[in-house]
């Protein structure tokens, strides 16, 4: 079985958000499970940067190739580099002028650029990857490939053969555009109503991804159910059911060898579910490094991620006047809307003694977070798949989230009596339901120790690898090659 998975993001050549870490991680699992394994996305300016900054290799391999129905006829080359410490190849589709900008989502015409991204990949595999079996592929930037396959390739010798799998990783995100773009990128007319790719008026990539592709999955086994509904669906919802045979979740997982306390590079002190007091040093490191009060008593609070609503920002900035009066202290970590970053900084003026904004992206900070913060919250307003709550649970660090997505999948409610659970959570989307949680992890934590310890060793001895998710992804696979045959 022979593999390409292609992202418009893969860490660390070019990465906004989580894509770029699945894509960055999963190949490496997959690699001795398939045949060959390849990963495919676009030249951004940002990737070569990258390749410098991190000293990878990086050859020419093809030029002056063009996409094959797409009506830009302009030529795309192709270069060649390697995930970081494997042999896993990546490719880049380069064409100068629809990759211009250091922002890999910022050219001004998405729906040119990504859709002459998809038939250029799927020129490139007919020419120099011709045994290609599967094709994943991951969000709306990558969901016209299987429209082509099913349209316009359905005849073609090599490409006809080919199956697809479409993960949605964020189904708030569906690269919707006006229908001039059938016939900018090549695609049949009949493609404009509303069983395929029409959407109230436009066209929507996602819709023809989840439409064409042969199987879907998203990135947890809640959120796959949750987006079946009219509140989580963006009106998707009913493709979506009609789709329900092929759609499956599979959890996520993040790197054990990379996120491990026991190794990690990135924190002064390393510790274990069998001992934590380096976990306590690691604590005051980060009261000293962030300026706030050295004492390893006081329950420290994290945040890190976007500070946008749909993490939930906004329930934490309606608690941060009321947490302030308990002797805690609050760390937040992240960048997003102007808005919230303005508000944040004001209660940084407010309440400097317990509390640290940082907005900013700052990967060593944020090991240093997970390491030394007692408790880790997560409200999110829907959450696909989420990997802060992994990260932290592997750093025993306690998650305070809203059961929702993969949140739900990940994070079991603790019970002091029984002492089971990895953490605290809540059901509605209530800053009141978020406190009351806050105030039970910080009580626990005072209280008692004993639980408290417990909780720890619970939540470090949770198996979130990726290894897991790789066979079930194979078994997908496996699933699409039957389908194709029938």
């Amino acid at each position: 079985m022979n593999v390409s998975l292609v992202s418009y993001e893969v860490d660390p050549f070019a990465k906004v958000g989580g894509l770029a870490d699945v894509v960055g991680t999963l190949p490496k699992f997959l690699k001795n499970k398939v045949d060959k394994i390849n990963v495919i996305m676009p030249f951004h300016k940002i990737v070569e940067k990258n390749i410098k900054k991190y000293n990878l290799t990086l050859e020419k391999i093809a030029g002056e190739l063009y996409p094959i129905s797409h009506s830009f006829k302009y030529p795309f080359s192709v270069y060649k580099s390697y995930l970081p410490e494997t042999d896993v190849p990546i490719y880049f589709i380069k064409n100068n002028n629809l990759f211009s900008t250091e922002e890999i989502y910022e050219y001004p015409n998405k729906d040119h650029q990504t859709s002459y991204f998809s038939d250029s990949v799927l020129a490139f595999i007919k020419n120099y990857l011709p045994d290609t079996d599967i094709l994943h592929i991951n969000d709306w930037q990558t969901a016209l490939i299987p429209v082509y396959l099913k349209n316009n390739y359905r005849d073609d010798n090599i490409l006809s053969k080919i199956s697809t799998i479409l993960t949605i990783h964020n189904l708030g995100y569906q690269g919707i555009f006006s229908p001039e773009i059938l016939s900018i990128a090549g695609l049949p007319g009949y493609l404009y109503n509303i069983d395929a790719l029409e959407f109230f008026g436009q066209i929507n990539f996602l819709k023809g991804g989840i439409l064409f592709s042969d199987i879907i999955n998203t990135v947890s086994k809640t959120y796959a159910e949750e987006i079946q509904t009219e509140e989580y669906g963006y009106k998707l919802d009913g493709v979506l059911k009609v789709r329900n045979d092929d759609l499956y979740g599979i959890l996520n997982g993040i790197d054990y060898n990379l996120f491990n306390p026991e190794t990690d590079p990135l924190i002064p002190y390393n510790y274990s579910k069998n001992n934590l007091k380096n976990k306590v040093k690691n604590k005051t490191y980060l009261q000293n490094k962030l300026n706030l009060p050295i004492d390893e008593d006081i329950p420290v609070v994290s945040f890190i991620g976007r500070v946008v609503e749909q993490k939930g920002i906004d329930l934490i900035t309606e608690i941060l006047d009321y947490l302030t009066l308990f002797n805690i202290q609050i760390i937040i970590l992240g960048t997003g809307e102007k808005r919230y970053e303005d508000l944040l900084n004001s209660f940084q003026n407010k309440y400097s003694e317990n509390l640290s904004i940082n907005l900013k992206f700052d990967k060593e900070l944020a090991q240093l977070i997970y390491a030394g913060s007692d408790m880790f919250i997560m409200p999110s307003k829907y959450e696909p798949c989420g990997l802060g709550q992994m990260y932290a649970m592997r750093y025993g660090t306690i998650p305070i989230v809203r059961y929702t997505g993969g949140l739900a999948d990940t994070v079991k409610e603790f019970s002091c009596e029984r002492l089971s659970g990895t953490g605290f959570g809540f059901y509605d989307y209530s800053s009141s339901d978020l406190l009351v949680k806050i105030l039970k992890a910080i009580h626990t934590y005072k209280r008692n120790k004993e639980c408290w310890n417990k909780l720890i060793f619970n939540t470090m001895n949770e198996n979130f690898s990726w290894e897991k998710s790789a066979d079930e992804y194979l078994r997908l696979y496996n699933r699409a090659l039957a389908k194709k045959r029938y």
